[in-house]
């Protein structure tokens, strides 16, 4: 375990990261635990410390959605629109007249699979230059900025046919929103966040203000500067795939809970057999391609396993073959923007967590830490 340490130090020490804070565990308990550098001016790193999760926030929206089909309220078939009416109202970009977008009714029915494996259609403009032609031409609003009039993005392709990184899982919120009946927030803390003993993990981040992390940028010295940015305070939507506040030990439970088949300290929150499903392919023979930044202030391009099959279940990234020396076949994962990152390996028993708040994501440094952390958890495991 000095070795995970060790890595994490030297990532500091080095400039890699600004600060980190890193966790390993089995489905009994953490077995690592660690943190090197400030996450807030004269504020060590540690285990308690705040972080804005972003897309790791998914995960959760997407549990949610998997509640609410283990209790046979939902089904992965059921389509957006039959509890989504509005849904109907997206158009599929189709080309150009000049400068303004060609727009056409969607070829296919989108459902809450396609929602749950980003296959619906919608992609963040971070990774499509379509969503961004798109938004530039018409002034459309980003869909972190909490409004239902914000998620009414362009379709870039047809439901079902393609992978596509995007706001998906705040439409699947909305989904569960309107089939139980409670805001999504209500819910995730009443299904979620209580029965799995996650209490720093919030949508307001009020109670985490004092360890709460500085978000800091890359500067073209090459060090780190502060800069402000978080999901909107009490927007008229909660967005699943944006709006979550947590720490590291709070995600190692949800992690373990996975590791576990369903169920935490005897806390049951889904069945074993909605548990796989879950954690299953649910792409229909399609696959994951790299994500090729197109805001290179924001995202370096995402390839977590060069050359590998990677796959979505409904709620994970799925890696479909061995990384060498590092994690199984059938491994889960994702992160959050400002590198928040997690992987699950049930095959090898173990989940991490490795955080810290900066931008770009994974430029070279987060990936060569990542890297680096994930060899020395599997050296030692």
């Amino acid at each position: 375990m000095q070795e995970l340490q060790s890595v994490l130090d030297r990532a500091v020490a080095g400039g890699q990261v600004p600060f980190v804070v890193a966790m390993t565990a089995t489905a009994e308990g953490v077995a690592f635990s660690g943190a090197a550098g400030e996450a807030a001016p004269g504020q060590a790193a540690a285990e308690n410390t705040g972080f804005r999760i972003f897309s790791m926030s998914k995960a959760i929206g997407s549990l949610a959605a998997m509640i609410l089909i283990d209790r046979g309220q939902l089904s992965l078939d059921t389509p957006v629109a039959e509890v989504l009416p509005r849904w109907n109202d997206l158009q599929v970009l189709d080309g150009w007249d000049g400068d303004q977008p060609r727009m056409r009714a969607p070829r296919t029915v989108a459902t809450v699979r396609h929602l749950m494996t980003h296959t619906a259609g919608l992609e963040y403009d971070t990774w499509s230059p379509e969503t961004r032609a798109w938004m530039k031409a018409t002034g459309h609003p980003l869909a972190i900025t909490g409004t239902r009039a914000a998620m009414m993005y362009a379709l870039t392709s047809d439901p079902g046919t393609r992978w596509g990184y995007g706001l998906a899982t705040d439409w699947l919120g909305q989904v569960a929103e309107a089939v139980d009946g409670r805001r999504i927030d209500a819910f995730c803390r009443d299904e979620i966040f209580a029965p799995l003993g996650m209490g720093d993990t919030m949508f307001e981040p009020e109670p985490l203000a004092d360890r709460l992390a500085v978000v800091s940028r890359r500067t073209p010295e090459g060090g780190f500067a502060p800069m402000r940015i978080g999901p909107p305070s009490n927007p008229e939507v909660y967005g699943m795939g944006h709006a979550l506040y947590s720490t590291a030990p709070d995600y190692l439970r949800f992690l373990r809970m996975v590791l576990n088949g369903g169920a935490l300290d005897g806390q049951r929150v889904l069945s074993p057999k909605a548990l796989r499903t879950m954690c299953a392919d649910q792409m229909g023979g399609l696959t994951v391609p790299p994500m090729i930044s197109v805001d290179r202030r924001l995202s370096g391009d995402v390839d977590l396993a060069p050359g590998q099959r990677v796959t979505h279940s409904a709620v994970f990234m799925r890696f479909e073959e061995d990384l060498p020396d590092k994690r199984r076949a059938g491994s889960l994962g994702w992160a959050g923007i400002c590198n928040t990152h997690y992987w699950i390996d049930p095959a090898s028993g173990l989940a991490a967590v490795l955080m810290t708040q900066s931008l770009p994501f994974l430029e070279p440094g987060m990936l060569q830490l990542y890297d680096d952390f994930e060899r020395a958890v599997y050296a030692g495991a």
